[in-house]
């Protein structure tokens, strides 16, 4: 199989969805509930390499219970998507970034890195048989969700020898249904999300798992999303539970947000807002900071506004940010207007009501 000129087969479905039952589904779609009709699989050995692309029906996948990734989870994803345009055409945001992501990830895995024009060519083939799934609406769009998982019948400890590339398409509704409102978070200060040397800046699913048990302590304090420290000295932001985090200091029009230290998560979307913070002559810097800045700055008001950022909600206003023992900011304020113009700056170019000024675009359909 040639890289450059990946050869998908073709496999239509035999139960598609009706055109109505579609309908009903895109008019409320949530996150992650329906699936589209087709998927995307590509096969990996040692000896051979990628081959057997295929575009297929939606349905199980089966594993032998042996499959590595069931046993030393040996599996890496990404998350990226279709938007619908005015003229009716598909487009899809940074593919490309979203490929290399992943082939740091594989390479942190021991995983195999699938070519950069299979991954993208991946996208354009499912969106072609299945495009009548993409929504059309307000801030809707096509979840894409990549992933490869190690799936070579052997329990022994090593890198993989055989593995899968499948890509599955699920429709996503606005993701703030009442309008783009400030949230809560919670500060950890019991676990941290990854260890230094650890798997922190790849897009597994052990990194999410592992956050799962501090984000049941976060609901349970009142709070949307965990906020995690560095594992090393526990006092600098790294990132959320699954989104980058941001600090804007009004008064000298400036965007603070962690460097990247090999245990946070290289967004996409973080690196996509740090480019137009910089187009609108923001002063920019990604460093150190700590939990103590954040309490201080909102203090003091020189932290005029704290958001986060991700695929799913793109960005997201933090009102509060609670922990052990303390409280601060004002979750019934509005999110601030620096938070809400970079959305808007973002969301028009990724649906096509704004010039598309680096070229991050990738046409789908």
């Amino acid at each position: 199989m040639s890289p450059s000129s990946p050869s998908f087969a073709l496999t239509r479905s035999s139960r598609p969805r009706s055109a109505e039952d579609r309908a009903k589904i895109l008019e409320k779609p949530g996150f992650g509930l329906h699936f589209t009709d087709h998927m995307v699989a590509v096969r990996w050995e040692k000896d051979t390499g990628w081959h057997d692309a295929q575009v297929m029906p939606y349905g199980p996948i089966s594993l032998d219970p042996a499959a590595a990734v069931l046993h030393y989870g040996q599996e890496i994803f990404e998350g990226i998507k279709a938007y619908r345009h005015a003229d009716g055409s598909v487009w899809t945001f940074r593919p490309t970034a979203n490929a290399e992501r992943m082939q740091r990830s594989a390479r942190r895995l021991a995983l195999p890195e699938l070519p950069v024009e299979i991954f993208v060519e991946s996208l354009k083939q499912l969106i072609a048989v299945d495009q009548e799934w993409v929504p059309g609406g307000e801030e809707a769009s096509l979840y894409l969700r990549p992933f490869i998982i190690g799936d070579e019948v052997f329990l022994g400890v090593r890198s993989a020898h055989k593995a899968s590339y499948y890509v599955i398409a699920s429709p996503a509704g606005p993701y703030f249904a009442k309008g783009v409102a400030p949230v809560a978070i919670w500060l950890s200060t019991d676990y941290a999300r990854a260890a230094k040397g650890g798997t922190g800046a790849a897009k597994c699913g052990g990194n999410y798992a592992a956050s799962l048990l501090p984000q049941e302590q976060a609901y349970a304090n009142g709070c949307s999303q965990v906020l995690f420290l560095d594992p090393a000295e526990g006092k600098y932001l790294e990132e959320l539970g699954g989104m980058n985090v941001f600090l804007v200091y009004g008064k000298e029009n400036k965007l603070v947000t962690p460097a990247l230290s090999g245990s946070i998560l290289e967004g996409i979307t973080r690196d996509s807002i740090l480019q137009l913070a910089r187009d609108r002559g923001m002063v920019v810097e990604e460093r150190k900071v700590s939990a103590d800045e954040w309490k201080q700055g909102v203090a003091s008001g020189d932290i005029t506004e704290v958001f986060a950022c991700g695929t799913a909600a793109v960005i997201t206003p933090i009102g509060q940010l609670k922990g052990n023992g303390f409280s601060v900011g004002d979750l019934n304020a509005p999110a601030g207007a620096i938070t809400l113009a970079l959305r808007k700056e973002l969301t028009d170019i990724q649906y096509g009501r704004a010039p598309d000024r680096h070229g991050w675009l990738v046409r789908l359909a």
